[in-house]
């Protein structure tokens, strides 16, 4: 069993409510959408035919037990699920980031799945599979980017969708498209509207500016 691994690097985590931890990272290649703002489009097509067995040979030499399975679209391959167990099963810390298009039902509810739902100036909301939302296990993370007003207003439509009760619940990250929506802008949006959500900043961005990869 083989997938297409575009990087793996050890980093610090920059997204999500693990924001700041060291983290693994095994960036896969591929990706069904064509967001606006995509910062790994080197990740769409680059990458090197690994096993399950050469990828777990690699990253057992970093000492983080933190893993983020990343892309591109990880879903797009057909082994990642059983990587993800796999990992699993070695007694890792696994996070599951994926842009909403893909069903995730097929993952185990042991892996916390980030699902990026697109908003309008993404391009790419059409695309949106709104059945994930009843996919999502206790542990799962929403994750929305920002780039103006309507993507904001968007947002708070999706987030209706979830269960009564969950709202409050359930981690959902509000984040600006970074350099076009300043993230004092969307903040002011998120105490005025009062929406409970997590103003999520990209860190990994903010420390190192400059770098383009392994990030």
């Amino acid at each position: 069993m083989a997938l297409k691994v575009n990087e793996i690097f050890f980093s610090i985590q920059g997204e999500s409510s693990y924001a700041g931890w060291p983290c693994v990272f095994i960036r896969l290649t591929g990706c069904n959408l064509r967001c606006s703002y995509c910062d790994t489009m080197y990740a769409y097509e680059e990458g090197k035919e690994k096993t399950i067995t050469e990828i777990l040979e690699e990253i057992k030499k970093i000492p983080c037990t933190l893993i983020e399975i990343t892309g591109g679209e990880p879903l797009l391959q057909s082994d990642t699920p059983l990587l993800i167990e796999t990992l699993l099963e070695k007694n890792y810390r696994v996070l599951l980031e994926t842009n909403g298009s893909l069903d995730i039902n097929r993952v185990s509810n042991q892996c916390v799945k980030i699902v990026d739902f697109k908003c309008p100036s993404s391009g790419m909301c059409k695309f949106n599979n709104l059945n994930n939302i009843n996919q999502l296990a206790d542990q799962d993370e929403i994750k929305f980017i920002i780039g103006n007003r309507e993507d904001f207003d968007y947002a708070k439509g999706i987030i209706t969708l979830l269960k009564k009760g969950s709202f409050l619940k359930r981690i959902i990250h509000f984040a600006p498209v970074f350099g076009k929506l300043k993230p004092g802008e969307l903040a002011k949006w998120i105490l005025t509207d009062q929406v409970p959500v997590h103003l999520q900043l990209q860190i990994q961005k903010i420390i190192w500016p400059k770098k383009k990869r392994g990030v």
